[in-house]
């Protein structure tokens, strides 16, 4: 699903050049559960970013589903993203004057789905992360976990074939968390292609293969255990 080949990203601070990604291959396979893991600044957000397709590599190439999406134009790039990838932030990233099924479906308003089966869409999808019943309820009376179910179901509606999960327990407690990786393993159970970028290793292992990123260059690669 997702093949990368040699890519490479530099930004320029002040005088001086940092090589977010040096020469980077990686992919994935569709149906699997892969952690990007790496400390901060070691390049994990800008691989994010070029999953994502939200940004471009100066060298390389990246194939999704077998079509090059690392020279397309920013318009045909939006295109691709809104249809093939779901994205889950840290902080949840809901609009506080509308409710869990407004959040939900104003993606789907945007493609210009009826609101009528944007509803039910989103009613379906809030069922799925389990908050049935909930669907009326702002995200100041949702607690942290149930936010980000909602940011999930978001997500989910799109029907995505990629869902990118960036630090998505970041803000959450312990408890919660372990909350939010069981949902994320069983979306991937049910054949939901994951992507998780996490700093943290020990959250990675819960996926079914770990990738490592330090300094801009993928250094090692095992199944988690």
């Amino acid at each position: 699903m997702i093949s990368m080949t040699h890519l490479t990203k530099t930004y320029r601070m002040g005088d001086d050049e940092v090589r977010a990604l040096d020469n980077v291959s990686f992919q994935v396979k569709r149906g699997e559960f892969v952690a990007i893991v790496g400390p901060s600044g070691s390049g994990k957000s800008t691989l994010m970013n070029m999953i994502g397709l939200l940004d471009s590599p100066d060298s390389g190439t990246y194939l999704l589903d077998g079509e090059d999406v690392s020279r397309m134009s920013d318009d045909r790039l939006a295109g691709v993203r809104n249809r093939k990838i779901g994205f889950v932030f840290q902080h949840f990233n809901l609009l506080g004057n509308m409710n869990a099924r407004e959040n939900v479906r104003l993606p789907l308003l945007y493609r210009g789905m009826r609101v009528a089966e944007a509803d039910r869409l989103a009613n379906c999808m809030l069922e799925k992360v389990g908050l049935a019943g909930r669907e009326k309820h702002r995200p100041t009376q949702l607690s942290g976990g149930q936010q980000q179910r909602v940011a999930i179901a978001r997500a989910l509606a799109g029907m995505p074939e990629i869902l990118l999960a960036d630090e998505p327990t970041g803000a959450l407690d312990s408890r919660t968390s372990v909350e939010i990786m069981d949902m994320l393993k069983e979306l991937n159970a049910q054949g939901q292609t994951v992507v998780l970028i996490t700093h943290n290793p020990e959250l990675a292992l819960e996926a079914n293969r770990t990738v490592t990123i330090a300094d801009g260059v993928l250094y090692e690669e095992a199944k988690a255990v």
